[in-house]
């Protein structure tokens, strides 16, 4: 609950400490003395987007804190999910509005961002204003209402778990059947590359190795070239060497006889020629590494091949290989997604039957909920002084939504024998906020917001429909703390917290003070609020009355 309320130069409000008790709290004042400004600091402290114009006039900043206790489990979870705590039972949410437009918003002391203030305001404070009965006038509203009428949510739950898996699979369905035709033509070039790549079948590293054998290869044939060319020279050609030689030795032979030094001279080279022509044989041995023109040209073509598909690849053999592979492994998955649209088609069509079956549930189970509902809402708003007054709801069913297929609506007669309507046409401002109280008394049990708060929820009605109004706001204070700002004494004299709000004007400034009235000053409250300022001994003992008979039997 909201325990206390601090206020700093916001507005016409210089300085104000609000205590808050559990049970009925009400607000009242004169027209302009500030009410509207308290419900601004309360929606700025939980986060609500706020205005610069909203800081009092030549100060700096306004600071609003609003401290709660008795801290719910569900307040708990939110500050969880932000990353933070609450060690005791006690919450103090602070938000400072710069004069220059900025604002900063803290936690127990830490700073906290807007969207957590609001994230756990929705935990701790329910603000009910005129503008809040347009939920009666939106029939898209009116199912969740009666949702949350329904305290058993477990099948809700359980479509909405659903629902999302429908969602999810249908995405998925809708993802794969988009990039089919994507992937056709993927499969299409990589099956023309498999089909390249395997047929050449590159082995590791086989581009590097093919052109050292083709440069191997070349070197035996220039060597093996070079061998037999000297070969010629020495010993095999028409004019060799070797043959020189021993042409050279048969005129020396000739001439030993009649010169015996040339003897010698012929067995020096016949000595030479035998070196001469075991050179020769050791320079053949050179011309026997080089291969056959076939082998040579079957290896040229192997690495032209291999160099080719590897340039148009931009890579090498390992390369090559590796692409080969990558590519076998996308078309495999590329099948089995082929495979998978047929069990994603298959699990759609199976989760559509399941949350169709279940959403049909759910309006079975709504419609029985509606009647309950309905006869409820008529109970409060005879109590609220509306007795002829019925509720019913309209249900009509439309495609899958997060909360099922129904669209609901409530209508209202007014009198006996008349035909529902919806609420916009027949439904008045003050009749609208009975219509909203009236939901409220229904929905307080199931409500676990512990703060409600009611912003002149008594427009537009008077008398005895007023006083029900605050006996029924009395009621929901019992499962709740209510607090109401107000300008009917029917109202403030069913409190069981009364607290004043005045204006104070001087020439240069005005200020408002916020008092806790005893019962004294209570009693002079509600005699202005009767009868205004001159309050005459009969309107005091009148107001006395009112305040005494607050506490008896409900009035029929």
């Amino acid at each position: 609950m909201l325990k206390e309320l601090s206020i700093e130069n916001l507005a016409v409000i210089e300085s104000a400490v609000i205590p808050l008790e559990k049970g009925f709290n009400v607000f009242t004042g004169e027209t302009g003395a500030g009410k509207s400004i308290l419900i601004h600091g309360i929606q700025a402290v939980l986060g609500q987007r706020t205005s610069k114009d909203l800081v009092r006039t030549g100060c700096k900043k306004a600071v609003i804190s609003a401290l709660f206790s008795s801290i719910s489990d569900e307040s708990r979870f939110v500050l969880q999910e932000y990353g933070m705590e609450c060690d005791d039972d006690e919450l103090l949410l602070m938000r400072e509005i710069s004069a220059d437009g900025g604002s900063i918003g803290r936690i127990n002391g830490k700073t906290a961002p807007a969207a957590l203030l609001r994230a756990l305001g929705e935990t701790l404070v329910n603000i009910h204003g005129q503008h809040d009965n347009q939920i009666l006038l939106r029939p898209e509203r009116h199912l969740d209402v009666l949702d949350q009428f329904g305290e058993d949510s477990s099948l809700l739950n359980e479509y909405r778990r659903e629902f999302r898996q429908l969602q999810s699979c249908a995405r998925a369905l809708t993802q794969l059947k988009k990039t089919e035709q994507e992937k056709l033509n993927r499969l299409r070039t990589l099956q023309s590359v498999i089909a390249e790549i395997g047929e050449l079948d590159p082995q590791p590293q086989e581009d590097i190795l093919l052109d050292e054998q083709y440069q191997a290869a070349t070197r035996a044939e220039e060597t093996a070239a070079a061998a037999e060319t000297v070969c010629q020279m020495l010993i095999k050609g028409e004019e060799n060497i070797s043959d020189a030689l021993s042409a050279s030795c048969e005129q020396l032979d000739r001439l030993a006889d009649s010169e015996p030094d040339a003897e010698p001279l012929a067995e020096r080279l016949r000595a030479l020629n035998i070196e001469l022509r075991d050179i020769a044989d050791d320079i053949s041995a050179f011309t026997g590494g080089q291969l056959s023109p076939a082998e040579f040209d079957k290896l040229n073509d192997r690495r032209n091949a291999v160099n080719s598909v590897a340039i148009r690849y931009h890579t090498d053999a390992d390369g090559l290989r590796t692409i080969y592979e990558d590519a076998l492994k996308e078309v495999e998955k590329i099948e089995s997604d082929a495979d998978c649209l047929t069990q994603l088609s298959q699990e759609r069509a199976e989760r559509l039957h399941r949350v169709s079956e279940l959403a049909k549930q759910l309006t079975a189970h709504r419609q029985k909920l509606a009647e309950v509902f309905s006869k409820r809402v008529a109970e409060e708003l005879s109590e609220l002084n509306m007795p002829k007054v019925k509720l019913s709801v309209a249900f009509s069913q439309g495609k899958l939504t997060p909360s099922g297929m129904d669209r609901a609506e409530f209508l209202i007669s007014a009198n006996p024998g008349e035909p529902p309507k919806p609420i916009a046409q027949i439904a008045s401002g003050g009749e609208l906020s009975r219509l909203m109280l009236a939901l409220k008394a229904v929905l307080a049990e199931c409500d676990s917001v512990p703060t409600l708060i009611f912003d002149e929820i008594d427009t537009g009605v008077s008398g005895k429909a007023a006083q029900k109004i605050g006996r029924k706001l009395k009621e929901l204070s019992v499962h709740h703390q209510v607090i109401c700002v107000t300008h009917l004494a029917q109202l403030a004299t069913q409190a069981t917290h009364h607290l004043l709000i005045e204006k104070h004007s001087t020439d240069s400034s005005t200020r408002t003070s916020v008092t806790v009235l005893d019962d004294k000053a209570r009693i002079m409250e509600i005699a202005r609020i009767m009868g205004g300022d001159d309050s005459s001994a009969l309107l005091l003992q009148t107001a006395e009355e009112a305040l005494r008979s607050s506490v008896s039997p409900e009035i029929t």
